[in-house]
């Protein structure tokens, strides 16, 4: 007798019964693709707990893909500001705008169509289709990946192993309730089959789960080990006028937290930046530094303080271009990455 694997039916049936409430899910009637691609986008590298209010945020002011075209970048970046990984905010900007301008404002209904669009890789295009258009394609992200390689006992080690762990996960993938059953396996990664301590008895699969039946499902998936990160340091200047004001400047729009504000300073180097400063600011180094991880490095900032009379005194300082002036007050409301928001807060509590 051929064994027996996994089926969608019995997936379906657990997440009849289990799924979990999220407001851009949709139960019994086909989702709108704006609020899929919407949440897929947020929902990439952050959890749901910290997506939901930005989310929520979101779709109030930009109710559809053609009022988020319309929006201003500079507001999006503001809505997004501590979400992170900022280049999502410029391609979700970029990709709205598209959909207007060559689409009619209607997302394309091919997995093709979809990953053409600024931002959409093939993870975020399958989620997409099966969700929104009930295509019967895979959407393999991180809890689809432990999944799939626990079933199957895969113990070549991620990203080696990312072929055939979408072949196994395109195979199960029904003709009917595909949407469902994309939201249904990444419920399980997300509450079931953890990365510790999984809980075997109440997954409907683990009848058919080698890697249960071996003993080793929490092992499971193998990846290659991780490269150090590199350190990096530099110097960020918080300085401020006698008008309430603080000096920041726009980070270029490609790149590392492109498009948002910053504090102006030197460059982050492996060896100590040198920055040149106008000889008339008299600078104070604050205590202790301020500490960011990267997704490739970690960050040590030494923060160095000033506050000046006359604010036309930096206004030929070549080397700090694309500076002006914010008031304090508006700082809560701008579009400060989370690394700039901590030289803020140490700033002021110093």
């Amino acid at each position: 007798m051929a064994k027996q694997g996994p089926n969608a039916a019995d997936l379906l049936n657990w997440y009849d019964a289990h799924a979990r409430v999220l407001p851009w899910r949709v139960r019994g009637a086909m989702a709108d693709p704006y609020r899929v691609w919407l949440s897929e986008i947020m929902l990439q590298q952050t959890t749901v707990a910290a997506v939901i209010p930005y989310y929520v945020r979101f779709l109030g002011l930009w109710p559809d893909v053609s009022d988020l075209a319309k929006a201003p970048l500079d507001d999006v970046l503001k809505a997004w500001a501590g979400l992170g990984y900022y280049a999502r905010a410029r391609n979700l900007h970029a990709c709205a705008k598209t959909i207007v301008e060559n689409h009619d404002g209607e997302f394309p209904q091919s997995l093709a169509g979809l990953e053409a669009l600024p931002g959409i890789g093939p993870y975020t295009a399958a989620a997409i289709a099966a969700i929104a258009f009930d295509i019967p394609a895979a959407a393999v992200d991180g809890n689809v990946e432990r999944v799939i390689s626990r079933l199957h006992a895969i113990e070549t080690p991620l990203p080696q192993s990312k072929p055939l762990i979408r072949k196994f996960a395109q195979a199960l993938v029904p003709k009917k309730r595909a949407g469902d059953f994309a939201q249904a396996i990444m419920d399980l990664g997300a509450t079931i089959c953890t990365p510790r301590s999984p809980a075997c008895g109440s997954c409907p699969w683990a009848k058919n789960c080698e890697a249960h039946k071996l003993g080793f499902a929490q092992s499971l998936p193998r990846k290659d080990k991780k490269k150090p990160v590199p350190t990096r340091t530099g110097t960020i200047y918080w300085i401020e006028n006698d008008r309430g004001q603080v000096l920041v400047r726009r980070r270029a729009e490609k790149g590392l937290l492109g498009g948002m504000l910053e504090f102006p300073g030197s460059n982050w180097a492996a060896k100590d930046p040198v920055t040149d400063v106008p000889p008339a600011l008299k600078c104070e180094t604050l205590p202790q530094q301020v500490e960011h991880t990267f997704t490739h490095f970690h960050l040590v900032l030494t923060v160095r303080a000033a506050q000046i009379e006359d604010p036309k005194a930096l206004n030929s300082f070549c080397h700090w271009s694309n500076c002006y002036w914010l008031p304090l007050s508006d700082l809560a409301g701008a579009a400060l990455p989370n690394l700039m928001r901590k030289v803020m807060k140490h700033a002021q509590s110093h």
